[in-house]
């Protein structure tokens, strides 16, 4: 973590306190997430009637149901059950932190810093990567622990990327998450389910249906404020070539599907499989769809 003396480090997770300790000797303030009261009276037992126990901060409770405080970095030891979440929870805080230092259960974090192609490639690799470089820097064997845990650990360095891609990230998410479902399946196919047919039907229309007021207040503005027309023409017949051209609407035999698969075609996605797919590729997939109308939120 390469921690410093001006630091305020969040730690979720400090047990009782032995790492709290070593980390309140160096830098200018701890803040230490803990879920467990008997843990926390532990912790306060630890640094009372010392020079650390200003430099100490404890909040109780469930760290994803907390609002995070400003820190520079984050120290943790996650279960396995809020890894993911807590792992976005800190990617999309702001302001931006420097770096965390975490560890999990060896396979999730195998699965962090995973590349296209690998076994373990996945929705988390790409959505975390796109985010923060992240390192695995060791291993840390069950025999560490007492007692000791049913599977291994590692630790991995986590730093989110400043400034962040200019992506809007609901949207990202909603197409990764639909190549993902079934990675070994080409895009092709992964499309063709009902349900992803008919959530993007239901974007897509409410897509055009923005677009269409929003020309709709230009057109009206535009002739309102053109005090000419109203003085001389007051029964101007506005054609109908005019108006198609204003509003893009949707022909009848409009069908989404059609659609989608000439987006995957024309962008040379169509037979790709999402677990060879790495982040150039869903930018430039996500703005083929999106400059179709198409979008995932």
């Amino acid at each position: 973590a390469a921690l410093r003396r001006t630091d305020v480090v969040l730690e979720v997770g400090p047990g009782t306190g032995n790492l709290t300790v070593k980390m309140l000797e160096k830098v200018k303030k701890v803040i230490a997430c803990e879920i467990d009261p008997r843990l926390v009276g532990e912790l306060q037992k630890r640094v009372q009637g010392t020079c650390l126990a200003n430099k100490l901060e404890i909040k109780v409770g469930d760290v994803l149901k907390t609002d995070l405080p400003f820190f520079d970095a984050c120290v943790a030891n996650l279960p396995y059950q809020i890894s993911s979440p807590f792992v976005f929870k800190l990617l999309l805080h702001r302001p931006f932190f420097r770096c965390a230092i975490l560890m999990f259960q060896r396979e999730f974090a195998l699965r962090l810093v995973a590349k296209p192609g690998s076994k373990l490639y996945c929705r988390l690799s790409i959505n975390t990567q796109l985010l923060a470089r992240v390192d695995h820097l060791m291993k840390v064997g069950k025999n560490n622990f007492r007692p000791p845990p049913k599977v291994e650990s590692s630790v991995v360095r986590i730093e989110p990327k400043n400034p962040p891609p200019p992506i809007n990230f609901q949207e990202w998410d909603g197409l990764v998450r639909i190549a993902f479902v079934r990675k070994n399946k080409t895009l092709s196919a992964a499309f063709k389910s009902s349900a992803v047919e008919q959530l993007l039907d239901h974007n897509y229309r409410i897509h055009c249906s923005l677009h269409n007021t929003k020309n709709l207040k230009w057109s009206l503005n535009h002739i309102l404020r053109s005090s000419m027309v109203l003085k001389y023409c007051p029964y101007m017949y506005v054609s109908s070539s005019f108006t198609n051209k204003m509003f893009h609407e949707i022909p009848e035999n409009f069908k989404i599907a059609e659609k989608i698969q000439t987006v995957l075609k024309d962008t040379g996605y169509s037979e790709k499989r999402a677990r060879s797919m790495d982040i150039d590729d869903f930018i430039r997939l996500l703005h083929g769809f999106n400059s179709e109308g198409i979008h995932f939120s």
